[in-house]
């Protein structure tokens, strides 16, 4: 599905209607491309407002229908360009924010390759997030950590490192509901493996979510975000 109903259609985030094992899904996700050609295209998978505005209009489409939503999350981060600023690049990802806590059909949300900033957020907010194995999540790039702190890009491991972005971290830090497992060698030496391990996650967890009711869902979404960052 194509457009935000305003300015364009942003090609670094996609969605549209699926179905797993007859049950219908919105899927919404970033994409990178993968050659040179395509990632210019998709802007390397670094969304603008429009992109972010496309997702919330797909997600009000789902919720409408009373559809359950999985979002795909691979980006850098949100496009940082002056005509993204001009546009409204922060209130379109604080409105997602916000939107997405409200919606009344379950929500997976999983990261699937780079989880960076609030580019990766704004379609984060959901009854479950989940990571793949090998990814990483986390509220600045490495690179761009380095670069702010030390000026260069020379000490992006000990960012890294500091940053505690690996999926192991972040469940251990209660950030996210779970881990995905990926074949052997990691999710691009066996796609349609990787494929497989998604789908049996998102079916296993759609079981529990559509057996609470939309209240349940949401009170427990909130709770759960809430709670990120407390500690005794």
């Amino acid at each position: 599905m194509h457009g935000d109903r305003a300015v364009k259609d942003d090609k670094a985030m996609v969605g549209g209607f699926g179905s797993i094992d007859g049950q219908s899904v919105m899927f919404i996700g970033q994409q990178k491309g993968r050659n040179t050609k395509q990632r210019q295209m998709r802007n390397f998978g670094m969304a603008n407002p429009d992109g972010y505005r496309k997702a919330l209009r797909l997600m009000k489409m789902a919720e409408k229908f009373n559809k359950p939503i999985v979002t795909l999350i691979d980006t850098p981060g949100a496009f940082p360009g002056l005509e993204a600023e001009e546009r409204g690049q922060g209130e379109a990802i604080a409105r997602n924010l916000k939107e997405m806590f409200m919606l009344k059909v379950p929500v997976i949300c999983i990261v699937i390759g780079e989880g960076a900033s609030g580019g990766a957020l704004g379609i984060a907010i959901g009854d479950r997030v989940l990571m793949m194995e090998n990814t990483w999540y986390s509220v600045i790039s490495p690179e761009s950590c380095s670069s702010i702190l030390w000026r260069s890009w020379d000490y992006k491991e000990q960012a890294a490192e500091a940053l505690k972005l690996s999926s192991s971290d972040m469940l251990g830090n209660k950030l996210i509901d779970g881990i995905v497992p990926e074949p052997l060698g990691g999710a691009h030496a066996d796609f349609e493996e990787a494929a497989n391990k998604i789908k049996n996650i998102i079916k296993e967890n759609l079981t529990e979510l559509l057996a609470m009711t939309p209240e349940e869902r949401i009170d427990s979404r909130i709770n759960k975000f809430a709670d990120m960052g407390v500690y005794n």
